[in-house]
C-alpha cells in the first residue's frame, strides 16, 4: 500500500473539521493549490507540507505514521476515531440522551 499525502492532508483537515478553505486561509497558501493536493494533482513542497502539519496540529512524523496504527484495539473506539466532527457530535448527543 502506498502512502497517499492528499488523502491524509484530507483526512486530517476533515478531523479539524476544516473546509479546504480554512484551511487553505490559515495556512497562509491557495485553495486551489490545497485542493490540487490533496486530489493529488499536485505535490507539496517540504516547505508547504511543514505549513501544513502546523496548521493541522501535527508533526511530520505523525503526518507520515500509518493511521490505522494509532487507532485503539477496541474495535468501537477505533470507529469512533474514524468518525467525521459531525458525526463524532451527534454520537455524543444520542449517548447522553440515552443516559437520562
Amino acid at each position: 500500500m502506498t502512502f497517499n499525502i492528499g488523502n491524509r492532508i484530507t483526512q486530517l483537515r476533515s478531523a479539524k473539521g476544516y473546509s479546504v478553505n480554512k484551511l487553505a486561509n490559515l495556512a497562509g497558501i491557495s485553495q486551489s493549490h490545497l485542493r490540487d493536493v490533496e486530489l493529488g494533482n499536485r505535490n507539496p513542497t517540504v516547505e508547504i507540507l511543514s505549513i501544513l502539519c502546523e496548521t493541522l496540529g501535527v508533526s511530520l512524523k505523525d503526518f507520515f505514521d500509518d493511521p490505522a496504527k494509532t487507532l485503539p484495539d477496541d474495535p468501537l473506539l477505533a470507529k469512533i476515531c474514524q468518525l467525521t466532527p459531525g458525526q463524532k457530535k451527534a454520537l455524543l448527543s444520542f449517548l447522553e440522551e440515552m443516559g437520562k
